[in-house]
């Protein structure tokens, strides 16, 4: 069970990680990559939300006793 909690620990991070990514690219405030399709998109906010939320979730599970 500890090395399902540390797969889903990593896994929430990084869901954490790319969901700012996402949030953050939707709102036009980091331009990384200068030509990427997702550039003030706010389809790509929502999206990145939603797997910032997701993200919490997988943790908040892999650090339940």
């Amino acid at each position: 069970m500890g090395a399902l909690k540390g797969v889903l620990a990593i896994v929430g991070i990084a869901a954490i990680l790319v969901g700012g990514l996402w949030v953050l690219q939707g709102l036009d405030i980091v331009r990384w990559p200068a030509s990427s399709f997702m550039l003030g998109d706010t389809t790509w906010t929502r999206n990145g939300v939603i797997l910032a939320v997701v993200g919490i979730v997988l943790l908040w599970f892999a650090r339940k006793k």
